[in-house]
């Protein structure tokens, strides 16, 4: 059942995850939360419209929902076992790429926003240039939504890399897409707001990976890319006890087959 705000505990665990099709792994992410049991999570890539959005399957795991979709592709929501309210609906002027914001209130004391980022497909296709405008207007949004002293929170899959060490191609993967210059700009232009990109705070020397493709083998052999985060403000920051990559929610679990993503999860201190 969620919590009261009375009952809020000291820690506060927090996952963002890219689905990749909410109906084809709805029993996967069962496992995840019956064994995780994060309080808190952001999904992204849901496949699905509002009107056939799982609640009542999220209910009886004591979970509240709430859902951003959309029809066979893009798509966000927010699972909460705390109170929460919507604060936003869509990253305003930015339709026409999709169903790929949800901005909740959780229980009157953080902020979670969960985006699901574009893609861009290629350089030259006119998605890449809609991509840098999409993260334009988005960083306009957390400016007007976020102050220094706010405790906010923003999960997603981002779909840049922010440097080379988030690559298994290292270096050789610059210029490529989501390691273009462009793409790094626009995702720096996030942390100039006052985001902290927590997994890299908690590891600044580490190379692991959150997205590996499901072709060649690229996660038995480690090629992968990180591009989902979490990102948070300083005073989430500064109460981040504990953040990691789930890669073994990136594993097949009773023979379910799992996203191309793993989770990122954070355990959060003294959330009052």
């Amino acid at each position: 059942m969620p919590r009261s705000v009375v009952e809020q505990v000291v820690v506060v665990k927090v996952a963002t995850w890219n689905i990749n099709g909410l109906k084809a792994r709805l029993n996967f992410l069962r496992l995840f939360l019956d064994e995780r049991q994060p309080d808190l999570v952001g999904l992204q890539e849901l496949k699905m419209t509002d009107a056939v959005f799982p609640h009542e399957f999220f209910a009886e795991l004591g979970y509240t929902a709430v859902s951003h979709g959309q029809k066979s592709w893009n798509g966000v929501a927010v699972l909460s076992r705390l109170p929460m309210a919507t604060v936003q609906v869509g990253l305003p002027g930015q339709d026409d790429l999709g169903a790929r914001l949800l901005h909740v209130r959780v229980a009157d004391a953080l902020d979670f926003i969960t985006v699901y980022c574009p893609n861009g497909k290629t350089l030259e296709h006119p998605d890449y240039q809609r991509k840098l405008a999409w993260y334009g207007a988005f960083a306009e949004y957390l400016q007007a939504h976020t102050s220094s002293n706010a405790t906010t929170l923003v999960g997603g899959d981002f779909n840049v890399v922010p440097t080379p060490q988030d690559s298994w191609r290292g270096a050789d993967g610059t210029g490529n897409l989501f390691c273009t210059e462009s793409e790094r700009n626009a995702l720096r232009a996030l942390y100039d707001l006052g985001l902290h990109d927590l997994y890299r705070g908690a590891f600044p020397d580490s190379t692991e990976f959150s997205w590996w493709d499901y072709r060649g083998g690229a996660f038995p052999r480690d090629q992968g890319l990180r591009i989902d985060f979490l990102l948070g403000t300083q005073a989430v920051a500064v109460n981040t006890a504990k953040v990691y990559i789930d890669r073994e929610y990136r594993k097949k679990h009773n023979g379910l087959t799992a996203s191309d993503h793993a989770p990122v999860i954070a355990e959060l201190a003294a959330l009052k």
